[in-house]
């Protein structure tokens, strides 16, 4: 049974990078990101679902460079903008990856919304997928409140106005360490760790 060396991770993110490289630490992998791979196209998030954009990107990955790949989808669902700005959440205010403009958007919906109304989560949904069409998911979810103004300088996306449930202080002030334990990625990312080192799924690990 051959080992799972080379796991291409789907996204240029560089923070999603280090944090997925730091979860997979450990592991018999050779993570690589998409800078190896400078040709693969973008990949447009048609889907309606985090499902189906993560299956998208994941799929496409794989196909391309011919090994398995790992992509997520992941959003802000706020409670008083009905699940907004959720599959939108990396080009809510237009442009892709803009976080001060999304962040700033956002602030702007919730402005005048009080406290106990600012309930939000964290979505991510990550698909690992085989060059040969195979794949599979897995989701992870992170509740808490959206700060009425920015703190901290860690993280990147809506993290510097996301409060986690129980704590005080936004995903941006915490340590990556600490962000990982709580955070919807980090979850999602623990599962796919322990399906890993069961040797799943089965497909991953055949010669």
């Amino acid at each position: 049974m051959a080992h799972l060396t080379r796991l291409l991770l789907a996204t240029r993110n560089r923070g999603k990078l280090r944090e997925i490289t730091r979860i997979l630490e450990g592991l018999p992998l050779e993570v690589v990101g998409l800078g190896e791979f400078p040709d693969f196209p973008p990949v447009e998030e048609t889907g309606e679902t985090f499902l189906e954009n993560a299956l998208l990107k994941a799929r496409a990955a794989a196909s391309f460079a011919g090994l398995p790949s790992l992509a997520d989808d992941s959003g802000l669902e706020v409670d008083a903008l009905r699940g907004a700005p959720g599959v939108m959440s990396s080009r809510y205010a237009g442009k892709e990856g803009d976080d001060a403009a999304n962040v700033a958007r956002l602030l702007r919906e919730m402005e005048g919304i009080p406290e106990k109304r600012r309930g939000a989560r964290f979505v991510c949904v990550l698909v690992l997928a085989h060059p040969d069409g195979r794949w599979v998911s897995l989701e992870g979810t992170c509740r808490g409140r959206i700060a009425t103004s920015p703190r901290g300088t860690g993280g990147f996306g809506y993290d510097p106005v996301f409060i986690p449930e129980g704590m005080d202080r936004t995903m941006a002030q915490l340590s990556l360490e600490e962000k990982n334990a709580l955070s919807h990625r980090g979850a999602a990312l623990r599962a796919l760790r322990e399906m890993l080192e069961k040797r799943e799924p089965s497909w991953l690990w055949e010669s």
